[in-house]
């Protein structure tokens, strides 16, 4: 006698389960345990089974089915590196850009992310949280059913632990599942122009009362922000608290920032634009993640993207995020990110869909619950416009997913 599902997703022309463990390195990267004509059985929130739909009517019944018409099923994406919570915009600056003043120098005249510290600062709670819902939305539409987020548009204790908390509330308010990471360390604040080392004492110090509302803390090591012994120090306590750690490394200049990750154990290190042959090969051989933002060289109108090809080559843990924020990256799509990996950073598209799901998943500590359609992980799956998982590569400029799934349910994505 078959077992009782609340729901049954059938008639998917490619279901891809990503059946094989996290994390996903060099060849691996290229499976993604495609079922032609599968099913998935849900109850409670979470799959019993994923396979040929034969096999999964086999074993259970549900009184309510989604028909997915032969398009592709798929986990939903996850995205490791994201500043989704502020106020205000940066438009003024992104025509600066275009002008020709380059990141450092708009920062360097008092722009960039101290342009946003000032909005979020002044913007109350709920103007915070109306613009972060409107983001989520976007986010959730393109398929996003987990994400990270950052603080770091606070840079004062009142206002990094406000961001933590309104986070929290996020999460607790809408669908995407959020994974909450302090980046205290995100820039200098204007109060602490020429004293650097105050202001990392202060990051440092902040670190107890962050513990409980953050899963991980972050530092933004590189040229015109945080020195490596910085961001050693700072990294240093958080794991002593407790805290998982991220780094920003190597987008503009190599100062060690992805060696010190791998020191730490940190669960990734992000960016990774101008890293050396030698801290690849090193990163690649650890466990910690590799994270790429090829959005990032796309706002910023830069030619030099991360080697992605050589990343995964090499056998590292590559993963993609959007990277999120207001001012070298406005984006939420990541089919957009996956678009442009297989383009610019030179990933195949099943690589591309490892690096948003499983991999991403493997990031942010999340392989056990998401990232892959296998039976006990939650029900967060999407059912695309499309009848071959590779046009989310080859599409851009639109959103190829139609349905998003979260525990479950259907979201709401209008």
């Amino acid at each position: 006698m078959a077992c009782k599902a609340d729901l049954m997703v059938t008639n998917a022309g490619q279901l891809l389960t990503l059946a094989r463990p996290a994390p996903r390195r060099g060849l691996a990267m290229s499976d993604l345990g495609i079922v032609p004509h599968g099913a998935v059985a849900i109850a409670g929130g979470r799959i019993l089974a994923a396979g040929p739909e034969n096999a999964v009517r086999s074993r259970y019944e549900a009184d309510d089915e989604l028909d997915a018409g032969g398009r592709v099923v798929m986990p939903g994406f996850v995205d490791p590196h994201t500043h989704l919570i502020y106020a205000g915009d940066r438009i003024d600056e992104f025509e600066l850009r275009l002008r020709g003043a380059t990141y450092m120098e708009i920062m360097a005249a008092g722009g960039g992310i101290r342009s946003t510290v000032r909005a979020t600062r002044a913007a109350s709670d709920d103007e915070i949280l109306s613009q972060t819902r409107r983001r989520l939305r976007r986010m959730l539409a393109h398929g996003t059913t987990t994400a990270e987020v950052k603080t770091g548009y606070g840079l004062d204790p009142e206002n990094e632990l406000r961001l933590l908390r309104l986070i929290r509330t996020l999460d607790d308010s809408q669908p995407v599942r959020l994974v909450p990471t302090f980046l205290g360390a995100h820039a200098v604040p204007p109060e602490f122009d020429g004293r650097a080392e105050a202001y990392a004492d202060l990051v440092e110090g902040m670190l107890p009362q962050v513990r409980g509302l953050a899963e991980y803390c972050d530092v933004f090591c590189d040229e015109g922000a945080f020195t490596l012994a910085q961001t050693e120090r700072i990294l240093r306590r958080a794991r002593e608290l407790g805290l998982g750690l991220r780094v920003h490394a190597d987008e503009f200049a190599s100062l060690g920032a992805t060696r010190l990750a791998v020191e730490l154990g940190a669960a990734s290190a992000d960016h990774l634009v101008v890293t050396t042959e030698d801290d690849r090969a090193l990163l690649a051989a650890s466990g910690v993640g590799a994270v790429l933002l090829p959005g990032t060289a796309f706002g910023l109108g830069k030619k030099s993207y991360a080697d992605g090809r050589s990343w995964v080559d090499a056998g590292a843990i590559v993963a993609l995020a959007t990277d999120c924020n207001p001012g070298t990256a406005p984006s939420e799509s990541m089919p957009f990110i996956i678009a442009l990996a297989c383009r610019a950073l030179g990933l195949t598209p099943a690589e591309a869909i490892v690096a948003a799901t499983l991999n991403a998943a493997y990031c942010l500590n999340r392989a056990h619950e998401v990232g892959s359609l296998v039976a006990g992980k939650s029900a967060d799956l999407l059912i695309l416009d499309a009848g071959d998982y590779r046009e989310l590569a080859y599409r851009f400029g639109t959103n190829p997913v139609g349905t998003v799934m979260v525990a479950g349910r259907i979201c709401e994505t209008d």
